[in-house]
């Protein structure tokens, strides 16, 4: 019954202001990975760490997938994601799991200029947008 309940007005307009006009902002803790794209041309990758974290145990990516718990210790190049390796091992058109690497503006969607590091909250932008 409380789903045929009409929305009040200023409810609807919350809503609406906040996921359509205002712009994404990068999650706390967000990792920018900016060694070599802007470098090729690309924007900075946005890597929503707490996406993944709450989702997966650590041990998932920083064992299984081969990431350093270091900012920066990762070299990480577009071959081995291709290859299957870090973010590759999901990040595939094979098993399903997540938007495969033809998807360029998913990662890499940071605004130009981000130095590679650790985000707390800043205006980085988030996956997918432009």
């Amino acid at each position: 019954m409380i789903d045929k309940v009409p929305l009040p007005s200023w409810m609807a307009i919350l809503i609406l202001s906040t996921t359509l006009i205002t712009p994404a902002w990068a999650e706390y803790a967000d990792v920018v990975i900016n060694k070599r794209a802007e470098q090729a041309g690309m924007r900075p990758v946005i890597f929503p760490h707490w996406f993944h974290r709450i989702r997966f145990t650590c041990n998932v990516c920083h064992n299984d997938e081969g990431f350093k718990m270091k900012v920066g210790a990762n070299n990480i190049t577009m071959a081995e994601l291709v290859d299957g390796k870090f973010c590759g091992m999901c990040h595939n058109n094979e098993n399903k799991i997540a938007w495969s690497l033809d998807r360029c503006d998913m990662c890499h969607s940071g605004l130009p200029g981000l130095s590679s590091g650790i985000q707390r909250g800043d205006p980085t932008r988030g996956p997918g947008y432009k």
